[in-house]
């Protein structure tokens, strides 16, 4: 159970670089492209560190589906990305594959 939660941390870290980077503005802004680059650090330390129990298919996968599927979301709701039918189904068909993904047999 600690290996899926540290997994989780690790998409979360993603997710608040995927958003640091964001606003860095293409390395423009220094404060958000050095949090940008923690948090992709962490990320990887906690995958890393996860992948002691986890297999290493299915961890990146989940890390990956978590990560897209959230900074996605964020987009939506903080970015004004499009939130049409369409991509909140493939959104949502990506939350599907990685619950497949935890509840199948290592």
């Amino acid at each position: 159970m600690a290996a899926w939660l540290l997994l989780l941390a690790a998409a979360m870290a993603d997710i608040g670089m995927a958003v640091a980077l964001k606003y860095a503005q293409g390395w423009t802004r220094l404060w958000p492209s050095l949090i940008g680059l923690a948090l992709a650090n962490g990320a990887i330390a906690l995958l890393t560190v996860s992948l002691r129990q986890l297999p290493v298919g299915t961890a990146f996968a989940v890390f990956t589906g978590l990560g897209a599927a959230g900074v996605a979301a964020l987009g939506i709701v903080y970015f004004g990305e499009s939130a049409s039918p369409l991509r909140l189904m493939l959104i949502a068909l990506i939350v599907v594959g990685i619950a497949g993904l935890k509840m199948a047999p290592a």
